[in-house]
């Protein structure tokens, strides 16, 4: 980094910004295989913020591959730097008082972590959206475990690229045991017990 880049401090902060919208902001860090549910429960527990008048938004791994991230691949450097630009988009959002779903498979325990140390300690929840794989290409949602099985997709997470599973979550969702309803609630719960809403 250049060092002629200084960091331009704004008049609206965090404080303050939680202090108007009256809930705590962070980031709520959904990681699994593809197919655990990520997606479908983020989404789930962003409309029972969004009626409750918290301020929320999603960040999920497609959509920001559309976009913002158009140009990685899936090797392990292009993964890691998937999840450092999220990790910093996320933080913005922390920053301006909402609360923010990140729906990403985010495969390396290093990578989470790097998420983790940019935020404040009170403003990160790991949730492990564990789903046994074999349930997960049962589902097969987008068709992936099968085009990877059939060697069309190289590098597949939980296929032929590893997932690690994370070390010590703030919350466990078994999603092939409860319903994507239940897990949502868990994580709303979660919310209430950590006193962000």
């Amino acid at each position: 980094m250049s060092t002629d880049i200084v960091w331009h401090n704004t008049s609206v902060n965090k404080k303050d910004y939680r202090a108007k919208n009256g809930q705590h902001s962070g980031v709520i860090w959904l990681t699994g295989l593809s197919g655990s549910g990520k997606s479908t429960i983020a989404n789930l527990v962003n409309k029972k913020l969004f009626d409750a008048a918290v301020h929320s938004y999603i960040l999920d791994g497609d959509n920001i591959r559309h976009g913002l991230n158009a140009g990685l691949g899936f090797r392990a450097a292009d993964r890691t730097e998937n999840i450092r630009r999220i990790g910093e988009v996320a933080k913005l959002f922390a920053d301006s008082g909402a609360i923010v779903l990140t729906a990403f498979i985010s495969p390396y325990q290093s990578d989470r972590d790097h998420v983790r140390e940019i935020l404040q300690p009170d403003e990160f929840l790991e949730v492990h959206v564990d789903c046994p794989l074999a349930a997960c290409e049962r589902r097969d949602p987008k068709g992936l475990y099968k085009k990877a099985r059939n060697g069309d997709i190289k590098e597949f997470t939980g296929i032929d690229s590893p997932y690690e599973v994370p070390e010590s979550p703030e919350l466990i969702l078994h999603s092939n045991e409860f319903s994507e309803s239940a897990c949502a609630n868990q994580i709303i719960n979660l919310l209430k017990e950590k006193r962000w809403i």
